[in-house]
């Protein structure tokens, strides 16, 4: 297949007017034959990677169904996310053993490919819960922790921890070089945060969001991130984070080290209504998704990726470059899968999306096959 006349995303993260070239399943690096498409103005973009979600269309990772987790990755593929890392929520160990098994016996006939599991919780701090439910929180423990990680057949990708909480620093230390750490629903101060992230810890968990906000005498986790080196998870819905401080985390960390998440649950493609997440009872109106007994509690987002990097270009004044780099090539490289997703470099899966200016979605490919 042939790709003519696109605005491709590229290599250097630019766009430049070209022919993309699918051989089979991946993208060609010589000419290729078979069908040719005309996509004159149309932008070329990497199929996308969540690492932070919770479900969809009524499903939830949680549910440890396995039903629900097909029809949760055949939803996020529609929307141009053709790689996943769903996130748990804080659950005993019983369950989250379940869920993780759910996924371990996953296999990828359709849908989004899923290429990881973020664990958020309970790894955290019961003061930084937000919807994650209190009352299973726990220090880190390495034990329960490789106990999960069998149950997940090595596909836990992602665990967020608190670095505050006493025991959790010497959880970082000595799992950092098995998994991706990420600073995660903390009360932590700055000089905290840079031993994290020196002991081992590479990313900030929904940045803004449950953690200590800056300020110029106690400055905590996000400088301590931007300063370290780490990747800062960004909600762009709307809701979460305002345009002015979306705008100011991809200047203080740059393009490179923004990873776009949607955080997305159950309700992400229904309609408003009452919705449940981590057990807790949650009211959806419009794109705003609380805890019905605590409404100042955001509760997730009901925007799907694509969504949510659409709106940082068009309302939020990211460029668009910058805003796939974070929402495609950024997330492959953190989870070490960038060989295979985020790109369109030759060898990488072919998949594509054709969006018009305004980003509206015109046809995906996954693995150089039109899906929509």
């Amino acid at each position: 297949m042939i790709i003519r006349n696109a605005d491709i995303y590229g290599a250097d993260h630019h766009f430049h007017r070209g022919d993309l070239r699918i051989s089979g399943r991946r993208v060609a690096a010589c000419e290729a034959t078979g069908e040719e498409i005309d996509a004159e103005g149309l932008y070329a973009l990497p199929g996308l990677l969540d690492l932070h979600f919770h479900g969809a269309m009524g499903h939830d990772l949680c549910d440890a169904d396995a039903g629900g987790l097909q029809a949760i990755a055949d939803f996020e593929a529609r929307q141009g996310v053709l790689a996943i890392c769903p996130a748990t929520m804080t659950y005993p160990e019983e369950h989250l053993t379940k869920v993780l098994r759910n996924v371990a016996a996953h296999r990828n006939g359709s849908g989004a490919d899923v290429v990881g599991v973020n664990m958020e919780g309970p790894f955290l701090n019961p003061k930084k819960a937000g919807a994650q439910n209190p009352e299973y929180v726990i220090p880190a423990d390495a034990g329960m922790f490789n106990r999960l990680q069998e149950a997940a057949g090595g596909l836990i990708r992602l665990v967020a921890v608190a670095p505050e909480v006493a025991g959790n620093m010497d959880f970082i230390r000595g799992l950092s070089g098995s998994v991706r750490v990420s600073v995660a629903h903390t009360d932590t101060d700055y000089d905290t945060a840079v031993r994290a992230f020196e002991s081992g810890a590479k990313q900030l968990t929904h940045t803004y969001n449950a953690m200590p906000q800056m300020a110029h005498r106690l400055p905590g986790p996000i400088p301590a991130g931007a300063e370290c080196g780490a990747d800062a998870e960004l909600i762009a819905d709307g809701v979460h984070v305002h345009p002015a401080m979306v705008r100011l985390l991809f200047r203080l960390y740059g393009p490179e080290h923004v990873i776009l998440i949607s955080d997305s649950m159950r309700a992400c493609g229904l309609p408003d209504g009452e919705y449940t997440l981590g057990g807790l009872p949650v009211t959806v109106r419009g794109k705003r998704a609380v805890l019905t007994e605590q409404p100042d509690t955001i509760a997730g987002s009901v925007t799907c990726l694509y969504d949510c990097m659409k709106e940082a270009v068009l309302r939020m004044g990211v460029p668009l470059e910058d805003a796939v780099r974070a929402a495609a090539e950024n997330p492959a490289r953190a989870l070490g899968v960038s060989a295979d997703y985020g790109s369109l470099k030759p060898g990488a899966y072919a998949n594509v999306i054709l969006a018009d200016r305004e980003l509206n979605i015109q046809a995906v490919y996954q693995k150089g096959i039109r899906i929509r």
